[in-house]
């Protein structure tokens, strides 16, 4: 090897060991895999509450306050109606406010917050609100918030134990019947006669199970907000498929109540004799494309307690209700209601050993209609309403009109408003 060769060798390797003496810059290494960013959605719970099962729909994107505590929903309702009626009753109102043939008024001016998903829930429902009911005197929102269950019907905490498992507790509605209270909530304005004999509101604690399409609950309440937690109620539904549901809900009391010693504020909301009953509904629901038909029977029995109700009798009530609606367009439907119910006892017989009156006096019978056209724009709506309710074998001074001897009431109303 010559000289030269020598030197170029040389300067090979200390080439390669100067070059592999150089630092590792980092773009020269192989990207690492950066870990994957998790994005958490907010505002995307289901909202169940409050229920709708009418024409007038749940808003599908309710106002959402993201919170430190959480996603908070806010909604409410803002509605009016006026109505004109025959035969108005001559019961008083616990304030002396008496029942009118005709009135505007606020239906709603009710407002709700909620936190509806995590393991702590909660729920709130303030503000006005009246209640009409087929075959009852129909008072003031005012007047009914205040003698009924006050500016907050509703205010419940919820344990959401996992996802089948949940627990509630505090001022809730019920788990009985199959319409709902207030008038947004339903197909018709009015609630019907077989609604009456329920109750509405009431406090407890409750624990609910869902599991595919079974769906149940069972609570201890206060039964018609008497403040003594003397009921069981209960309900279970079965989803039989996209279209079809069927039901069960009742309740009962297990100790005695008596809401005759207590101001007529007090049983303007717990009715004695209703206090001390027992209920159950088998119900059944089809609702697919246009349609919405629901048909439910209902059996009622007040206890007879001897030396403790005057009358002492008890008193049972059967009935059947077919509640249907049908939308023809966007913007128009039409739902409609037809109920039957009778009174078990002896006509005209209410004293003595004679029987309890829940109805018409012992014995009576009723039978109503109602038709209810619905126009809507996104949470605008405007409806208006014609129900008849033609009572039999009425007792005299259990019936409609100021001495409580007519047989029958007319009602049409107007309702609109708007939810969101």
């Amino acid at each position: 090897m010559t000289i030269k060769t020598k030197l170029l060798a040389a300067t090979a390797v200390l080439s390669t060991l100067s070059i592999n003496a150089l630092p590792v810059l980092a773009a020269d290494m192989p990207a690492a895999k950066s870990a994957p960013v998790i994005v958490e959605e907010h505002c995307k719970a289901a909202i169940s509450t409050p229920t709708f099962g009418g024409l007038i729909k749940a808003n599908p994107n309710p106002a959402c306050i993201v919170t430190g505590l959480g996603d908070i929903y806010v909604g409410g309702a803002v509605t009016g109606f006026a109505y004109t009626e025959t035969n108005a009753f001559g019961i008083l109102s616990p304030s002396a406010e008496q029942d009118r043939f005709g009135r505007v008024d606020f239906s709603n001016l009710q407002g709700w917050i909620q936190k509806a998903d995590g393991p702590l829930q909660f729920y709130v429902h303030a503000g006005l609100y009246s209640i009409p009911a087929l075959g009852l005197p129909l008072y003031s929102a005012f007047e009914q918030t205040e003698s009924l269950f006050g500016p907050i019907p509703v205010a419940f905490g919820k344990w959401q134990i996992n996802d089948e498992w949940s627990i509630q507790a505090g001022r809730m509605f019920t788990n009985i019947g199959s319409e709902l209270l207030f008038t947004y909530q339903n197909l018709n304005i009015s609630r019907g006669l077989l609604f009456n004999q329920e109750n509405f509101i009431n406090h407890g604690v409750q624990v609910n199970y869902a599991n595919g399409p079974f769906a149940a609950a069972l609570a201890v309440t206060d039964g018609f907000y008497s403040g003594e937690l003397n009921w069981v109620t209960g309900f279970a539904t079965y989803k039989l498929n996209d279209a079809n549901t069927i039901g069960i809900n009742g309740g009962t009391h297990f100790s005695d109540f008596d809401a005759s010693t207590r101001s007529p504020r007090f049983q303007f909301a717990t009715i004695n004799s209703l206090q001390n009953s027992s209920i159950i509904s088998v119900n059944y629901t089809y609702a697919n494309g246009p349609w919405i038909i629901s048909p439910y029977f209902q059996y009622t029995n007040v206890a007879r307690k001897e030396g403790y109700f005057s009358p002492i009798e008890g008193a049972e009530t059967w009935g059947g209700t077919l509640l249907a609606g049908y939308t023809f367009t966007d913007n128009f439907a039409l739902a409609g209601r037809l109920e039957y119910i009778e009174q078990s006892g002896t006509r005209g017989v209410v004293t003595g050993r004679g029987g309890t009156s829940v109805l018409y006096g012992p014995g009576s019978s009723a039978f109503s209609f109602t038709i209810t056209p619905t126009f809507t724009w996104d949470r605008y709506f405007l409806r208006g309403e014609f129900a008849t309710v033609q009572a039999y074998d009425v007792t005299p001074g259990f019936g409609f009109g100021r001495d409580g001897t007519k047989r029958s009431q007319e009602r049409y109303l107007v309702e609109t408003g708007f939810t969101f």
